[in-house]
């Protein structure tokens, strides 16, 4: 186990260098000039003499391989810089959103949770009934509606007409129901289906027929067996989804001026500050390279016919 995980670590290291190559190409072949941004967000004339001194000062003016190497080891002090907008490190900014963006990230997961696991395993043991039917329908609706609509008639509701929630901001709990209902829905459909497909399938496989023969009580086959094997996928979309949740809930962030990482990355692209679309960018491949590091460790745990010794050689 411990050779499987130094393994699965060495090899995030190449990885998070190809995402670093990755982002930093795009930047260059944007058509903003960082100088240039910088400057307008400066609000300061963008004469060639300056733009000139500008590009010195940030190294535009070095061969690309230099750029690169440079960019790799700011990064790896958690470098930066700092912000054309604010004129703050952009780490210590970013370090200051990630907060709100995590509680709202884990508050959605662990409400899609609470309700999908039950949800989705008593849809498939008594499918075809009245549960079966109300979830079958919650996942279409959670599916169908979009967030920011929902987020919406959640305001207007709840907000504006029965004055229950607050309608914007983060500070109490009340401030975080609307939001995390907003964010939740979704992931209930999709836990929801993923669940209750997943459990038909190991209800009609042979160990389940075996287990009953030899007299198992039915509630143990169920949630010791059948239930272990069949919430991989959930595990498996679990992961995907937290590592979007926390690079940052863009949409819902905005409609409920949630102040949280995504709602900054998205000021910054309307500004063109580049530093700190860098660094979101980082983030999120770094963020997705450990929540799916995590799900394959987590899998290896829960499902007892993975090998780690196969896990290894493939």
């Amino acid at each position: 186990m411990v050779s499987y995980i130094a393994k699965r670590v060495l090899a995030i290291i190449p990885i998070v260098l190809f995402a670093i190559l990755i982002m930093f190409l795009l930047i260059r072949m944007s058509p903003v000039d960082p100088a240039e941004a910088y400057l307008a967000a400066a609000q300061i004339h963008p004469s060639e003499e300056i733009l000139a001194e500008k590009r010195k000062e940030f190294g535009l003016d070095q061969p690309l391989i230099v750029q690169y190497v440079e960019t790799v080891i700011k990064i790896c002090r958690l470098d930066f810089g700092k912000s054309y907008l604010t004129n703050e490190p952009v780490w210590d900014e970013v370090t200051g959103k990630m907060p709100a963006t995590i509680q709202l990230a884990v508050s959605s997961i662990l409400l899609a949770i609470i309700i999908s696991i039950p949800l989705g395993f008593l849809s498939a043991v008594y499918k075809n009934s009245l549960i079966d039917t109300f979830s079958r329908l919650l996942s279409f609706f959670g599916a169908s509606i979009p967030q920011f609509w929902l987020g919406y008639l959640l305001i207007f509701f709840f907000s504006v007409k029965l004055d229950l929630f607050p309608v914007e901001g983060r500070g109490s709990l009340q401030h975080l129901v609307l939001p995390t209902v907003t964010l939740s829905l979704a992931l209930i459909a999709i836990y929801t289906r993923l669940l209750r497909a997943s459990v038909l399938e190991q209800l009609q496989e042979s160990y389940v027929l075996y287990a009953r023969t030899r007299g198992i009580k039915e509630r143990v086959i169920m949630v010791k067996h059948v239930l272990k094997i069949a919430i991989s996928p959930l595990i498996t979309s679990l992961g995907m989804n937290l590592g979007k949740l926390l690079t940052g809930t863009i949409i819902v962030e905005q409609v409920f001026s949630w102040p949280g990482f995504g709602r900054y990355f998205v000021d910054a692209i309307f500004n063109r500050d580049l530093p700190v679309i860098q660094c979101y960018v980082f983030l999120a491949a770094c963020l997705f390279i450990v929540c799916n590091l995590i799900v394959d460790l987590v899998q290896l745990y829960m499902d007892p016919r993975i090998s780690w010794k196969g896990r290894t050689d493939h």
